[in-house]
């Protein structure tokens, strides 16, 4: 399954919308993304399951991009 992660770059600074990002990672379940960026020190704000339907959509974007974890 494909999950979309919310996060900020930075763990230490206190999360403002305005400089969220997100990636696409493809993992078995959310303790599995999560495990998968621990090496980061990403502030993680939201891990969604993407559905069939918005992962199409998502495919469209011409930023869209699975990271190999």
């Amino acid at each position: 399954m494909i999950y979309k992660v919310f996060h900020q770059k930075n763990f230490n600074e206190v999360a403002v919308r305005e400089n969220t990002d997100t990636i696409f990672v493809e993992a078995d379940n959310e303790r599995e993304v999560r495990k998968k960026l621990a090496d980061h020190n990403y502030n993680i704000e939201y891990i969604e399951p993407l559905s069939e339907a918005l992962l199409e959509y998502e495919k469209q974007k011409d930023d869209f991009k699975v990271e190999n974890l």
